[in-house]
């Protein structure tokens, strides 16, 4: 086996099935890192194991006790993991929450509405479910906020710093149309009714479209559009952010709410 071969997923996945043995799963982060899901942090194995049992966390591992079935555990790669709603509702309860809104908004991403409409269902089901009823109510919030339509992580935090910091609910990819109905842009998120709009700069893109975004802020503005604009230092401090937030608002309403 090649050294990187131990830095893989799977590779060290399986390796820590084996060590904690049977009944065992690959649970909460590992889990949804499985189920392709990019917002999930794969640093740490994550495991559940049944009440029973006195398996002990160390390096590298994580062991969480809890209940589940064989109904609730699939194979991937031949790992025994668990299903994605039975994943993402322990991650909703259990995890970090700028991880876990992320991580339900990126699992509900590109499926059909109906599709999306389901996997909320069950996983409302899954939450009404569990023993331990610690962090339902916040799973029940992120779950709701969740659309599937941000187009990266950190546009998911964004929209759950702006609500959690009492803003209004906005409205992801927001379309601006001609008059003809043909689309002339799209906002990360808006609040169409007071015309402002929130828009997350990644580094590499703004750097590349900087030119192109200060002329399309000035199109809107000429539209009478506040445009405002996030990048990632605003994600770990938004004071800057939630302040030039809270003025457009007081321009357009006279409060935040």
């Amino acid at each position: 086996m090649h050294s990187t071969d131990l830095l893989k997923l799977p590779t060290r996945a399986a390796a820590a099935l084996l060590a904690v043995g049977p009944p065992v799963a690959l649970a909460g982060v590992t889990s949804l890192a499985l189920h392709g899901i990019s917002a999930a942090d794969e640093r740490q194995i994550h495991v559940m194991v049944p009440y029973s049992r006195r398996i002990r966390s160390r390096a590298g591992l994580v062991v969480h006790q809890g209940g589940f079935r064989d109904q609730d555990v699939i194979e991937i790669e031949g790992l025994t993991t668990f299903l994605l709603d039975r994943a993402l509702a322990d991650f909703l309860c259990d995890g970090d929450k700028r991880a876990a809104f992320p991580a339900v908004d990126e699992a509900m991403r590109g499926l059909p509405p109906d599709h999306a409409a389901k996997l909320r269902e069950n996983v409302r089901d899954r939450l009404s479910e569990r023993r331990d009823r610690r962090g339902i109510h916040r799973a029940l919030m992120l779950l709701d906020l969740a659309t599937g339509k941000a187009e990266s992580p950190p546009e998911s935090v964004l929209r759950l710093i702006v609500v959690e910091a009492g803003f209004p609910v906005p409205e992801p990819q927001y379309q601006i149309a001609t008059i003809d109905g043909r689309k002339l842009y799209v906002f990360d998120m808006a609040w169409p009714s007071r015309q402002i709009a929130l828009e997350y700069d990644g580094f590499a893109a703004h750097e590349e479209r900087r030119e192109y975004d200060l002329e399309r802020d000035e199109r809107m503005a000429a539209r009478g559009w506040i445009t405002i604009r996030a990048v990632a230092a605003d994600l770990r401090e938004s004071s800057r952010l939630l302040t030039e937030l809270r003025a457009a608002f007081d321009r357009r309403c006279g409060r935040a709410a």
